[in-house]
């Protein structure tokens, strides 16, 4: 079986609630995944709009998490003991914030799975480098995608 993720909230290309946005209550939307594959140490959570306008924009990264979990609930800024800075400056969620009429952005919440029980990035990395720590340890990723427009 493949990894896969997906979120309760939305479905896979629709549109995010506002509560999981930084219009709304700006929490973190509930995440599921399955298919974690086997020799998975730890797995890595990132959140990235690759629409923005200045190219990607990276919202939320947490590692280092167990791969005994399955789920993050609503409002996790943090599972373990790793959370990345965001594009923000804030280590933990940051909702989706598009500027007001550049259309409509694509949310690409991936699930990684590691071969590493903790990634070798100093205290409160950025979320790009918690990607470049987590690519030569990768085992398997997927993703799926929230949509989200400011009008």
């Amino acid at each position: 079986m493949a990894l896969r993720v997906r979120s309760p909230a939305f479905s896979d290309g629709s549109e995010i609630p506002r509560r999981f946005t930084a219009d709304g209550d700006n929490l973190s939307p509930p995440l599921e995944w399955s298919g974690i594959p086997d020799g998975t140490r730890s797995l890595v959570v990132v959140m990235e709009d690759p629409d923005a306008p200045s190219g990607i924009f990276r919202h939320w990264a947490l590692y280092d998490v167990a791969p005994t979990r399955a789920q993050l609930p609503e409002g996790v800024s943090a599972a373990g003991p790793g959370r990345g800075v965001n594009d923000f400056g804030h280590a933990g969620y940051d909702g989706p914030a598009p500027p007001k009429g550049h259309g409509l952005h694509h949310y690409h919440f991936h699930v990684v799975a590691l071969d590493v029980d903790q990634l070798p990035v100093n205290p409160s990395p950025k979320v790009a480098e918690v990607w470049k720590a987590a690519r030569p340890h990768i085992l398997a990723q997927a993703e799926c995608v929230g949509t989200y427009q400011r009008r």
